[in-house]
């Protein structure tokens, strides 16, 4: 099955227009598909079209009463999902503004079939882009990914800061049971469980690959939710809790990665908390 996540807050323009692609993209998938959106405490008639679409979609919707931020959000799909997949369902994530196009969802599904446990969209990669950006937004966005891959330097990835990725469900199982609560522990700070997320899963093992994808800014309905200065901070946060030199995540789980990816098992029961407990949102709709 394709789990398909959708972070939301205030996405009653988008929904509609979104929605529907992504039944044409995946109506054909022989292994079926769920969406499970998570409605940030949307005020703009969200939640109530969400009820609507329930009866029409396989939908799932997690609801928090205020809005919590992005890091709260993709925790709370994450650990929805993870609880619910088989370790060999596919976990998409994409952004509900229609920004991500769900046309490169084949992309991505025939690239983790190659042995990738993540896949990113790239707008670095040859062919892909970004159309409605400005050029200063640009410039930063560019910037800010040579930093990371400076700071983080995942092999596989260009484009850290793009959140439309796939994901293998066992990572995404084994991660909530390795790190716990601390999965997105960054979640407070703008969208820096973004680029977390991958550090993390970097720090698993996991193995990492991009395809190329055109960010359609231009057919952005809802206004911009990032706050840059936030973000940025949230960025300078993890490079030093990255590379900390009295206990940051670099040493705190040196050998995993290796270990993970020759013995499984040992990895987890190494590493692993016995006995994490789910952590579930206020309301949760099935």
């Amino acid at each position: 099955m394709i789990w398909v996540i959708l972070p939301a807050y205030n996405e009653a323009d988008s929904l509609p227009r979104l929605l529907p692609k992504l039944q044409a993209a995946l109506a054909a998938y022989p292994d079926g598909w769920h969406v499970v959106v998570v409605d940030d405490g949307s005020t703009d008639g969200t939640a109530e079209l969400l009820e609507e679409y329930q009866l029409t979609y396989p939908m799932s919707v997690v609801t928090h009463s205020i809005n919590r931020g992005l890091g709260e959000t993709e925790r709370d799909a994450f650990e929805f999902v993870a609880a619910r997949c088989a370790p060999d369902d596919l976990v998409v994530r994409l952004d509900c503004d229609d920004t991500h196009e769900p046309e490169f969802l084949e992309r991505l599904i025939d690239k983790v079939a190659e042995g990738f446990d993540v896949v990113n969209t790239s707008r670095f990669q040859p062919g892909g882009g970004q159309k409605g950006v400005t050029g200063y937004r640009a410039f930063i966005s560019r910037a800010a990914n040579l930093f990371m891959k400076l700071i983080f330097n995942i092999p596989g990835l260009r484009d850290y800061s793009c959140g439309y990725r796939a994901y293998r469900g066992r990572v995404l199982q084994d991660a909530v049971r390795v790190y716990g609560n601390q999965f997105l522990q960054l979640r407070g700070l703008g969208f820096t469980s973004t680029l977390e997320t991958v550090v993390k899963l970097h720090l698993l093992g996991c193995r990492f690959a991009e395809v190329p994808f055109v960010l359609r800014y231009d057919q952005k309905a809802s206004a911009s939710k990032m706050v840059s200065s936030i973000t940025t901070l949230g960025y300078l946060a993890m490079a030093v809790l990255y590379h900390w030199p009295f206990g940051g995540w670099a040493s705190q789980y040196r050998g995993l990665r290796k270990l993970y990816r020759h013995d499984r098992d040992a990895a987890l029961s190494r590493f692993g908390l016995r006995g994490v407990r789910m952590r579930t949102a206020s309301r949760i709709s099935l």
